[in-house]
């Protein structure tokens, strides 16, 4: 029996459990949930996970949520290569330490960046004027978490957890490339950055990086125009999601 996995392409996490997923050729059922459609909320997909979010799993009767301990569920199930999870206490301690750190590291500053330029509102993929000073703010956030990053997490010619990748740096790359996917080029002027990015996309195959992005890369040239009322009406209540 294959495990399932409930995925949305946009979601960050949705697109970390996919890559590590597929990079280790797990016997894996990928099940696609629309998010702007609000498949999460039905009844069918609240047995699988009653928090209604995606990533989910279900494993025979077994269901999980929330992507990190999905990805421990899945290296430990089936045994992959031990540099995605390391058995190594230190090793291990180093991975788990971005994992803590991310949630409101750089997360929180990269969603924000993007539900700014690209919002998905009721369906439509919109785009609403935000303050100037606010997406001032919102950019030094990111690029302190980037400085971050730079300069606490990722190794020399390596990976987060050390010399080879592993579930840090798939949870990194998605976040990172969520507000890339809105037009900020966040690797511009960051060598280091833009280096370790390279050796990511290498680890687990330019087509597959690709494939897991394509949704997300394509989010800003799906922009709808709203008419004015709907734009007014709307403008609150990401203002107030941003603020």
């Amino acid at each position: 029996m294959s495990l399932k996995l409930f995925l949305d392409m946009i979601s960050q996490p949705c697109r970390s459990v996919f890559l590590f997923a597929k990079k280790n050729n797990l016997p894996v059922e990928v099940k696609l949930i629309s998010l702007k459609n609000g498949e999460q909320h039905t009844e069918k997909f609240r047995k699988v996970n009653p928090l209604r979010k995606v990533p989910a799993l279900k494993d025979g009767d077994f269901c999980m949520g929330e992507s990190i301990p999905m990805m421990e569920y899945m290296a430990e199930k089936f045994n992959t290569p031990d540099h995605w999870f390391p058995k190594d206490l230190q090793k291990r301690a180093r991975v788990n330490e971005y994992l803590s750190w991310q949630h409101l590291g750089i997360r929180m500053h990269g969603s924000k960046i993007f539900v700014m330029k690209v919002s998905v509102i009721d369906g439509p993929v919109v785009k609403l004027e935000v303050p100037e000073d606010k997406m001032a703010r919102a950019m030094e956030d990111l690029n302190w978490s980037l400085d971050l990053i730079e300069k606490t997490f990722i190794k020399d010619g390596g990976f987060i957890g050390g010399e080879q990748i592993s579930i840090a740096d798939l949870v990194a790359i998605v976040e990172i490339m969520q507000p890339f996917a809105s037009g900020v080029d966040v690797f511009q002027g960051r060598a280091k950055l833009s280096a370790w990015k390279e050796r990511v996309v290498q680890a687990v195959g330019k087509e597959l990086f690709d494939e897991a992005h394509k949704t997300i890369l394509s989010a800003k040239d799906s922009v709808k125009q709203l008419d004015s009322s709907k734009v007014e009406y709307f403008r609150p209540r990401v203002l107030r999601l941003i603020s």
